[in-house]
């Protein structure tokens, strides 16, 4: 597909939009509507700028075959000829612009995301270091003016992180997060070391995007819902009352909890949205086979198992090893500072993406 089909394809998905959002029963439903008119905000740009070079290349055609043309005035003709030049550049850094949107645009990327974190190897330390990541994250939303939701969460008696799933709203948030997904490995002494020896512990992200309620709805008859008791740090509440929620979706099997909130009827609807963005990803990762060469050749894979950077306390360095991008920077990063490194990640699947359509052609 070339990125005109998918430019056209774009324009037919944009009309169609146009004509639902004034239909009296997309009108009557708000989710429904509101999403849609998310969705042609997102293709507007696409459409707009592609009509732009449509008018443009007919215009310069229009020129051409002016010039062409057998008894026309010199002057006339020197006229037609210079426009059509105009033209011919005015369309060159318009397929230029084109072939940029179309290699960043993304459904998912304007999606919130919901972030889970979980320590990997390494014991007490890697808790300490999930926790120290879950920090990272929450700062750089604070930093874009992103709303955070905690989901879940459950620590260790000395502050580090059991497992957290957080929530995160705001413009293009899985964008900017989507290539945090994977290992993350920290080398330093541990606070606990008394012989000052450097040890290496890891802890685990997957960065997914929210699913939407009109993206995954529910038959009441697939779900199993049960209010079971609040384990975990968080005093006589948590330990005493039934407010925390699981939920299983019995055609799959999958299961979810949630008990930060007080009220059970929060903590329920928090984990119906977290059962939506974790049957997505099943989805997704279902037609992970068919995905073309292009995505194939994005940098990294988005797999929990991928180690994917390491921060070395010793030496004040992170380095992602999928672009080879290494700040000494570490605790402005560690602040919340991420605005460099996912410039870079970007930058890389950006050129990975043009690396593979050149292939394509």
């Amino acid at each position: 597909m070339t990125i005109f089909d998918k430019l056209r394809e774009m324009v037919r998905e944009f009309d169609e939009v146009e004509r639902l959002i004034v239909d009296p029963a997309i009108l009557a439903q708000p989710s429904r509507y509101a999403a849609l008119m998310k969705r042609r905000g997102a293709l507007n740009k696409y459409v707009s700028r592609f009509r732009e070079w449509e008018e443009t290349h007919q215009q310069r055609d229009e020129a051409v075959a002016m010039a062409a043309e057998s008894g026309v005035d010199p002057e006339m003709k020197r006229l037609a000829e210079e426009e059509a030049r105009n033209l011919a550049a005015r369309e060159e850094v318009l397929v230029r612009e084109l072939e940029d949107l179309v290699l960043s645009e993304d459904r998912e990327g304007a999606s919130n995301a919901i972030i889970e974190i979980r320590p990997g190897t390494g014991g007490e330390e890697a808790s300490l270091f999930a926790a120290e990541l879950l920090r990272m994250y929450t700062r750089f939303a604070e930093r874009k003016g992103w709303t955070i939701e905690m989901l879940d969460q459950s620590e260790t008696d000395l502050g580090g992180l059991k497992s957290a799933t957080l929530s995160i709203s705001g413009e293009d948030v899985f964008k900017h997060l989507r290539y945090e997904s994977g290992t993350h490995r920290v080398q330093r002494v541990p606070a606990t070391e008394a012989s000052g020896r450097i040890h290496t512990s890891a802890a685990t992200v997957a960065v997914l995007p929210e699913a939407e309620e009109v993206d995954i709805t529910f038959r009441p008859e697939d779900l199993e819902i049960k209010a079971v008791r609040a384990s975990g740090p968080g005093g006589q509440h948590v330990n005493k009352t039934s407010s925390a929620v699981s939920i299983k979706h019995l055609p799959t099997g999958l299961v979810v909890e949630c008990q930060t909130q007080r009220s059970q009827h929060q903590n329920k609807d928090y984990a119906l949205r977290l059962l939506r963005t974790r049957l997505q990803e099943r989805a997704m990762s279902e037609k992970k086979a068919e995905r073309d060469a292009m995505r194939r050749n994005q940098i990294g894979t988005g797999d929990r198992s991928e180690k994917i950077r390491t921060y070395n306390f010793p030496q004040s360095r992170v380095t992602d090893h999928r672009v080879g991008f290494t700040t000494h920077a570490l605790q402005a990063l560690l602040d919340g500072d991420l605005g460099e490194m996912v410039v870079a990640l970007t930058e890389a699947d950006r050129a990975a993406q043009l690396k593979a359509m050149a292939k394509a052609k």
